[in-house]
């Protein structure tokens, strides 16, 4: 059995996803093939205060008419414990939440990680070396260039 998972943040870096897979004993872990999509009705905002990251990471929040770039993966069941893992859900950092996205022509409602209400905030700097994980994610994707653009505009945004 597969989940639809739309994936918008750091694990799209994939050395960065290489990295948290060594240190955290999953080396055979591999995302399937995906394809460029869009959540409907959402956007990336920065809203989780993160030691790691140094500074705000993202998340995404209800927006009507909004709309968050990322990927779409059919996962197998028995490897979303893993994506649980590296999302933070485990940790409490995160949450799952649907999301209606638009991929090859077609819409469907995948899981997105999202921060976990109550840890969101906008206080502090965003994370530099958060937002150049995201780039390097987004574009290695290939995701649209206006999308890395709006990447670093929202950045930029107290």
């Amino acid at each position: 059995m597969e989940r639809l998972y739309f994936a918008y943040s750091t694990i799209l870096d994939r050395a960065a996803l290489d990295q948290w897979k060594a240190e955290h004993g999953y080396p055979g872990f591999r995302l399937p093939d995906g394809e460029i999509a869009e959540a409907l009705d959402v956007e990336l905002v920065f809203d989780f205060p993160s030691r790691f990251w140094a500074g705000r990471a993202a998340g995404l929040a209800d927006r009507a008419g909004a709309r968050a770039w990322g990927r779409l993966f059919a996962v197998d069941e028995r490897d979303w414990p893993i994506l649980q893992h590296k999302e933070g859900v485990v940790t409490g950092i995160a949450v799952e939440r649907e999301v209606r996205v638009r991929a090859g022509g077609r819409e469907v409602v995948a899981t997105a990680f999202v921060t976990r209400p109550e840890r969101r905030s906008g206080e502090g700097p965003v994370s530099a070396r958060f937002v150049e994980a995201l780039s390097r994610g987004a574009q290695s994707s290939g995701l649209p260039v206006e999308w890395l653009d709006e990447i670093r505009q929202k950045s930029k945004q107290p």
